[in-house]
């Protein structure tokens, strides 16, 4: 990524005698520049579409002015793949996008979806505007079977991000390379309009981001205030720009394209809700529950795994979230949900609640609190949890097979924090 962070210029060696008092004086911030973007991609991201089995999307940016094109190819074991590839066009936005550092920034955002691709297969592709591309990349395709696979769960990032959060998005690559997808349960930055962060949350990844897509929801803190919006806040504006997700969220509600939406990937129904909609829009979040419950009810996927940002059952002892709680937990226990894979509240938690409350892990559905960034809340005393910690970064990775779904947690380290088996014969 070629996001510079500027340093400032400590003067305090070429003045030796500062005036009384000076040494207790705040220093002032250093200011950010932004680094304008450039003729070469950056910032490749795959995501999942609707139809994992025949679909891909990615999306990129660059310098503004720019079009943007995919090459792609089904990958040979040698180099004669790029010989006759196949070219999309992008569908290209040249934004003026007023971020935090710099409020007429500009730059091309590109996103394809490549579709009518073979299922259970690898393709190599790669993005540019004809003349300045990037490196070849690699991504698989969804088998149309139920074939066992495996993905990894992330909490918040959120703060020092690439400093700190990195190392535990890094070890969940090394531990499970072969993951099918990424889930970010919210909070992959902390200020929204922080093109700096997101800078920072791209770099983390690299190109793993272009081979293994990632599937965020949104959290609090990619939301902005807006007193045009019914709740009081709109998602930012890098977000539709930067991912192309699914758009398959409640039709009567425009506001959640791409942050409240599904994929079925090999027998697994994976379904992002916009939590901040649930909890701060009545409106939206009546339309959410009855989307919700229609993917419930008609479930062709044999697994189902719902996760949000604002936690059903919260590990922090001051914060909760009740009408999130009340609006989707009669959904939760009536399909029998499960995993709910959550946010938010900075440290870790696991158990399994049914519709009368902590239960066995084989009598209700399994509920996870995790955080991947080096924030850190406090981890109260709570009924529902059978494994919690404090002050853990983790990172979560879940296997599914026809028979049973093995939910592991382990620490930044890469320590076995927590592990739980879900069966269904």
């Amino acid at each position: 990524m070629k996001t510079i962070l500027a340093g400032a210029l400590l003067l305090g060696a070429a003045f030796p005698f500062a005036a009384v008092g000076a040494a207790d004086a705040p220093a002032a911030p250093a200011p950010v520049t932004l680094a304008p973007a450039t003729v070469t991609p950056e910032r490749i991201v795959l995501n999942l579409t609707a139809d994992p089995v025949t679909e891909m999307a990615v999306t990129w940016r660059s310098a503004p002015g720019l079009a943007g094109q995919v090459q792609y190819a089904k990958a040979t074991n040698g180099p004669d793949f790029v010989k006759s590839p196949m070219t999309l066009a992008a569908v290209t936005d040249d934004a003026t996008l007023p971020v935090r550092e710099d409020p007429a920034f500009r730059a091309a955002y590109h996103s394809a979806v490549l579709k009518e691709l073979e299922p259970d297969t690898v393709y190599a592709y790669r993005v540019g505007d004809g003349a300045h591309w990037s490196e070849w990349l690699q991504f698989h395709t969804a088998a149309k079977a139920n074939a066992p696979f495996r993905f990894i769960y992330m909490g918040d990032m959120q703060n020092q991000i690439l400093s700190e959060a990195s190392r535990t998005l890094r070890m969940a690559f090394r531990h499970a390379g072969d993951a099918a997808f990424v889930i970010h349960a919210g909070d992959l930055i902390n200020k929204h309009d922080s093109d700096a962060e997101w800078g920072e949350w791209f770099a983390s990844g690299g190109f793993l981001y272009g081979q293994t897509p990632q599937m965020p929801t949104p959290g609090n803190h990619e939301y902005v205030k807006d007193e045009n919006a019914r709740a009081g806040s709109s998602i930012n504006g890098q977000w539709r720009r930067q991912f192309t997700l699914p758009e398959n969220g409640p039709a009567d509600v425009p506001t959640s394209r791409e942050t409240n939406w599904y994929t079925d990937y090999q027998g697994l129904r994976l379904i992002s809700i916009d939590s901040m909609q649930v909890d701060r829009d009545p409106v939206a979040q009546k339309a959410i529950v009855k989307w919700l419950e229609g993917l419930l009810a008609k479930n062709p996927s044999r697994w189902t795994v719902l996760f949000l940002h604002f936690p059903l059952f919260s590990s922090e002892p001051g914060r909760d979230n009740p009408k999130v709680r009340a609006a989707l937990k009669p959904l939760i226990d009536k399909y029998k949900v499960d995993l709910v894979l959550q946010g938010h509240d900075h440290g870790y938690a696991r158990g399994a609640i049914g519709p009368d409350g902590p239960t066995t892990d084989d009598a209700g559905s399994t509920y996870a609190v995790s955080v991947a960034g080096p924030k850190m809340y406090d981890v109260g005393s709570l009924p529902w949890a059978k494994k919690s910690a404090s002050r853990t970064q983790a990172y979560q990775v879940i296997d599914v097979d026809q028979q049973k779904l093995v939910y592991r947690a382990f620490t930044a380290t890469g320590d076995a924090l927590d592990e739980v088996t879900v069966t269904k014969h």
